[in-house]
């Protein structure tokens, strides 16, 4: 059964306890944070999981009053494509 859950500066998704997709940030100050890095296993590319946990991120940010920067090139181009993320995007 998989589950997404925030970790220490990461939303993962647990499959039968194994961590199979996941999105790492870090506060950089108390108004921003970085996306470093996405990870989607084989098995679920091209389902939109990588997606869906950024807009966990992102979602978490407006939360929390913050801008996103979109270090890592998958986040990147998200970010590029979707003009919703526009709110939270520090260009």
């Amino acid at each position: 059964m998989r589950q997404i859950r925030e970790e220490d500066h990461a939303i993962v998704m647990v499959d039968d306890g194994q961590v199979v997709a996941e999105v790492g940030y870090k506060s950089i100050d108390d108004h921003s944070l970085v996306i470093d890095h996405t990870f989607v296993s084989e098995q679920l590319r091209g389902q939109k999981i990588g997606k869906e946990l950024i807009d966990k991120v992102v979602n978490m940010a407006r939360d929390q009053h913050k801008s996103v920067i979109p270090a890592c090139s998958y986040a990147l181009a998200l970010f590029r494509r979707h003009k919703e993320y526009s709110d939270v995007w520090q260009q």
